[in-house]
């Protein structure tokens, strides 16, 4: 069985990744700085360190302990809002973090790294279906922090690092931060509804998004172990295709609650139109198709979070 190691281990991505890991047989070692990320979302079975990925004393902390057939690299600050209001600390938290993940990859010998990239190295793109060849020109901090990880990436090749990005698209399932407004489209408009019978969107409802299940992205990351065809390349990891922002809420105004009230107001920095994404190669080269559609996905999530709330 193997051993593993999952920047961001708190987050809902990152958790439900460890919990499949696990399931598995494997062994699983983590941190997470608990901005965003959730400790009880860690599995019991891991073995987990708090701090900041670009904090140099943390990977001293870890290094003599471990060796690891792959890093997972999902530790981020993840709001393109946040990024604007805080340039810094998205450099540091997504750019820095990965330049020390990189080099302790190098100093324990371990040579696959998988990387969780962002539709949002792209920029604002025509309504197609974006491919991986598309010129990427990001439009946020966020997308550029994303975009220079991804040529470190690149650079540490020649150290030896066996290296996959998946630029994730809209991600939403059970185990997001619900309290955290500044990320998650799914989660924040379930969130509202629940908590006060009234969806606020900014935004136009003409506006669009893929949405992608977590377990078809941990399928995904997944799907990247042992497969050399995924080595030195970059997918695409959406699910949906393109939804509009107004469908969206209402699938959610329509789940068995309290019919809300919609309102549409104000805009957010960084808000652009839409991007889908074209998954082909994915599916080619990963074998990778989602499973879950968005409206048994919004089934699962809204179960979900009922439960978290009657707790």
């Amino acid at each position: 069985m193997g051993n593993y190691f999952i920047a961001g281990i708190a987050g809902f991505i990152g958790s439900a990744l460890a919990r499949a890991l696990i399931k598995a047989g494997h062994d699983v070692v983590g941190f997470d700085n608990l901005s965003t990320g959730l400790r009880g979302n860690v599995p019991p079975e891991a073995l987990f360190f708090e701090g900041d990925g670009y904090n140099p004393e943390l990977y001293r902390k870890i290094l003599p302990r471990h060796k690891f057939d792959a890093i997972f690299h999902l530790a981020e600050q993840s709001s393109v809002e946040t990024s604007f209001a805080d340039p810094v600390l998205d450099l540091r938290s997504n750019t820095e973090s990965t330049l020390h993940l990189l080099r302790y990859a190098v100093d324990t010998d371990t040579c696959r790294f998988i990387y969780a990239s962002s539709k949002a190295v792209y920029g604002q793109k025509p309504d197609i279906p974006v491919s991986e060849d598309e010129l990427a020109r990001p439009e946020s901090f966020y997308g550029v922090s994303k975009m220079v990880g991804e040529h470190y990436l690149r650079l540490y090749e020649q150290f030896g690092v066996r290296w996959t990005a998946l630029r994730l698209f809209n991600v939403y399932g059970p185990g997001q931060n619900v309290r955290n407004m500044n990320h998650g489209m799914v989660n924040i408009f379930m969130y509202m509804m629940i908590r006060d019978n009234h969806i606020h969107v900014q935004g136009s409802p003409n506006r669009y998004r893929d949405f992608v299940y977590v377990d078809d992205v941990v399928a995904a990351f997944l799907a990247c172990l042992d497969n050399p065809l995924s080595e030195g390349r970059v997918f695409n990891i959406g699910g949906t295709g393109k939804v509009l922002v107004g469908d969206l809420v209402e699938k959610i105004a329509a789940l068995p609650f309290n019919p809300p009230t919609v309102e549409y107001s104000g805009t957010t920095v960084g808000n652009l139109l839409g991007i889908h994404a074209d998954i082909l190669q994915a599916a080619r080269l990963l074998g990778y198709e989602p499973e879950v559609f968005l409206g048994e996905g919004l089934d699962r999530m809204y179960a979900w979070m009922v439960r978290k709330f009657a707790a």
